[in-house]
């Protein structure tokens, strides 16, 4: 009896077959949050032309607890959003809606 060869799937097909599964989608819509966060604290930090190391030691922490921050490399708390929005001359908003519509 012939064995069948498995098909190659693209890396865009992996994906879209992992991201189907409701574990995976919370993971990657945690990971996305992250990275938006950390996207917005940097951007801010570059236009004030401060290093890691100054919003570090206006925000209360450590330049790789910021470096790590930055990476989305972890989940903030509230009270730790709060120190950098100020640190950062920012106001934090939190506000709640209805889910987005999923995008391919």
């Amino acid at each position: 009896m012939e064995q069948e060869t498995p098909r190659r799937v693209s890396l865009a097909e992996a994906r879209q077959a992992r991201i189907g599964r409701p574990a995976a989608a919370e993971a990657y819509q945690a990971a996305r949050l992250r990275f938006e966060l950390a996207e917005a604290i940097r951007t801010r930090r570059e236009e004030l032309g401060w290093s890691q190391r100054q919003l570090a030691d206006r925000a209360g922490m450590t330049q790789p607890g910021v470096a790590r921050f930055e990476a989305g490399g972890t989940t903030p708390t509230l009270p730790l959003l709060e120190r950098l929005a100020d640190a950062l001359g920012l106001t934090l908003t939190v506000s709640l809606g209805p889910p987005r519509r999923r995008t391919a």
